[in-house]
């Protein structure tokens, strides 16, 4: 087709065999699209394509991608809100004509429908970092890492001391979106183990809320995550230092020492993790 749709907050470029979607920069846009940038959908990704009123005197032509074709939906798992879905093209209603012959076009091009076998868009690329209430996520494309915080981490993890898991001991994750649940995104390990506790109290989550974990930085990450996992494969990354801040680690060691004048930790407890602390530095 090689033919230019532009709406507001994205630029639609159709091509023969996927749809180029570069999202704009902007007050107005949402914070999600100017994340992602720009994303190409292959053909075979979509099963349908719908024109639809909008509000306000606009129109939506809209992709329906195929279930587990997108990582960044699959991990969504419904929680977008409708001004955040990436599929989504509004424009005003005097270009409804010209929507509808893009549909069209796009719906003779479709010849795949039903789950997708693997995924057919690519996922945001690491490396990948976010901030969530009680620690920090990291994603160098073969391991994620979460740090915890001192101000926000439950006993329980500080307990467990940070956590690193290998894309291979994955087999997925779970994320809940912080605009619609209580937040949180926990990783799905392969071996079998205790039924998981609450995200605030397990080790392989970390949680949203106050600002933290946005959809916009959350999403990504657990699409990047998911995508790795289900190729098993790494994403280019650019290496991490291996060496902590010296300032960090006596913060730690001090809200450590917290905990154990507050009888959080035992006497044993408190003098491991300390000895792990120092021999990061």
């Amino acid at each position: 087709m090689g033919d230019v749709l532009a709406g507001f907050h994205a630029v639609w470029e159709f091509e023969s065999d996927s749809v180029l979607i570069r999202y704009e920069r902007g007050i107005r846009t949402p914070k999600l699209f100017q994340a992602l940038g720009e994303r190409r959908i292959p053909l075979a990704a979509v099963e349908g394509v719908t024109l639809a009123p909008g509000r306000r005197g606009t129109v939506v032509l809209r992709l329906r991608p195929r279930p587990g074709a997108d990582p960044l939906m699959e991990a969504a798992d419904g929680q977008l809100k409708e001004g955040s879905d990436p599929y989504r093209l509004v424009l005003p209603a005097e270009r409804e004509t010209l929507a509808e012959y893009y549909a069209d076009e796009l719906k003779g091009l479709l010849t795949e429908s039903g789950p997708a076998d693997r995924h057919l868009v690519a996922a945001p690329a690491a490396p990948l970092q976010f901030k969530a209430y009680d620690g920090k996520a990291s994603f160098d494309g073969t391991s994620v890492q979460f740090r915890w915080s001192w101000t926000g981490a439950s006993s329980t993890k500080w307990k467990a001391g940070d956590q690193s898991f290998a894309v291979a001991e994955l087999s997925g994750v779970e994320w809940r979106s912080p605009e619609v649940f209580e937040g949180h995104l926990r990783l799905v390990r392969r071996s079998p183990g205790p039924a998981p506790a609450q995200p605030d109290q397990d080790p392989a989550a970390v949680v949203f809320g106050l600002g933290y974990g946005p959809v916009h930085e959350s999403l990504p990450f657990a699409a990047a995550v998911l995508a790795a996992v289900r190729t098993r494969g790494p994403v280019p990354a650019v290496p991490a230092p291996s060496r902590r801040d010296p300032a960090d680690i006596a913060e730690r060691i001090r809200h450590l020492g917290e905990l154990h004048q507050a009888g959080l930790v035992t006497d044993e407890e408190f003098s491991a993790k300390k000895a792990e602390l120092l021999a990061e530095l």
